[in-house]
């Protein structure tokens, strides 16, 4: 029997605020205040001021040169950029683990797929973005390259804010039809056609991305 370890108070608090500020109820542009956290949170200011501490290590928050520290803002060249990354590390996560995937990834990721479908469904963003995240986590760590896994998160929770942001946006398709038609692939045996698929979809969000762009 094993026993998934408690969060220290640090931790506790820095995955609060992060899916407070992924999720938008922390919107861009919020000013961030040690007391003001630590008290509607009930904790002590030191525990928060070191979960801040990640949250601006992450790219969430933004710190000005009068030190005054708030939600980092969204803006499209700045998630363009995020997506080119994000893509970049992902892309080749998932080239390196496909030939390690065995039926019991498979089984995992076609119910990583169903909770994804049914969130968005539900239009549960919470949800959405994390069964989705791990979709790919699991092709990615098939690689036993933690570290890029590591890399990973930290951009993809970053990228989660803009999907959660603009959810009724045409952002979410390229990721169902695309999941749906990687597993697909990956059921028949078409390994390297699967990859490219998943590269496909990073392709597809860069191009939408690409065109608000031009458009703002």
């Amino acid at each position: 029997m094993s026993f998934a370890v408690p969060p220290t108070r640090r931790e506790a608090i820095t995955r609060r605020l992060r899916e407070e500020i992924v999720s938008g109820a922390l919107a861009p542009g919020t000013v961030v205040k040690d007391a003001e956290l630590a008290g509607r949170l009930g904790v002590s200011i030191t525990p928060v001021r070191e979960a801040i501490a990640q949250l601006v290590a992450e790219g969430l928050v933004d710190v000005a040169p009068n030190r005054t520290r708030r939600v980092a803002d969204l803006d499209v060249q700045g998630t363009v950029d995020l997506f080119d990354v994000m893509g970049l590390l992902a892309c080749a996560g998932v080239e390196w683990g496909i030939d390690n995937v065995t039926d019991e990834h498979l089984s995992r990721l076609r119910t990583r797929l169903a909770e994804f479908e049914d969130a968005l469904a539900r239009h549960d963003v919470t949800v959405a973005n994390a069964a989705g995240a791990d979709f790919s986590t699991i092709l990615v760590l098939a690689s036993g390259n933690r570290e890029l896994q590591t890399h990973v998160d930290q951009v993809v929770t970053r990228a989660q804010r803009m999907m959660a942001l603009t959810w009724d946006s045409a952002m979410w398709t390229p990721w169902t039809e695309g999941y749906r038609a990687v597993l697909e692939l990956l059921e028949r045996g078409e390994r390297a056609a699967a990859v490219e698929r998943y590269r496909e979809i990073f392709r597809q969000c860069r191009a939408m991305l690409g065109a608000a762009e031009d458009g703002g």
